[in-house]
C-alpha cells in the first residue's frame, strides 16, 4: 500500500514538473526569480524530448509500482500518464520532437515577454 501511495506521488510531482517546464514561465511574469529555477528545469525537460531519453522520475515509479504488487509500464511517462490525455494514438518520436518544440516556444515567447516588460519598466524609472 505504501509504495503504491509513493508511486502516485512521483506521478503527482512528475506531472507538477511537467505543467512547470511548460508553463513555468507565467511565474517569472509574477517573480522574475523563479526563472534560476525555471530555466534549468525547461532546459532539462526540453533535452528529455529531443534526445529520446526517459527521465529518472519514469523508473522510479516503475519500481515502486513493482514494489506495491503492480506492474511497471515499458513506455515513458508521457506515453503512459499524458499522451492518452491528450492524443488517441501512441507517442510517436515525431510527436515527442513537436511537444518538447512546443514547450520551448512557449517558454521563449513568455521570456521574450519579460525581458521586453523590464526592458520598459527600466526606461519608466
Amino acid at each position: 500500500m505504501v509504495y503504491r501511495v509513493l508511486a502516485d506521488v512521483v506521478v503527482l510531482v512528475h506531472v507538477a514538473f511537467v505543467l512547470f517546464v511548460v508553463l513555468g514561465g507565467l511565474l517569472v511574469l509574477r517573480w522574475r526569480r523563479i526563472a534560476w529555477i525555471h530555466l534549468p528545469a525547461a532546459f532539462w525537460g526540453a533535452l528529455i524530448e529531443f534526445a529520446g531519453w526517459v527521465c529518472p522520475l519514469t523508473p522510479l515509479e516503475n519500481r515502486l509500482r513493482v514494489l506495491g504488487g503492480g506492474e511497471a509500464y515499458d513506455t515513458g511517462f508521457i506515453e503512459h500518464h499524458v499522451v492518452p490525455l491528450l492524443y488517441p494514438r501512441d507517442l510517436t518520436r515525431s510527436w515527442q520532437i513537436a511537444l518538447g518544440l512546443g514547450a520551448l516556444l512557449i517558454n521563449l515567447g513568455i521570456y521574450a515577454f519579460v525581458i521586453a516588460r523590464a526592458r520598459r519598466d527600466r526606461g519608466q524609472a
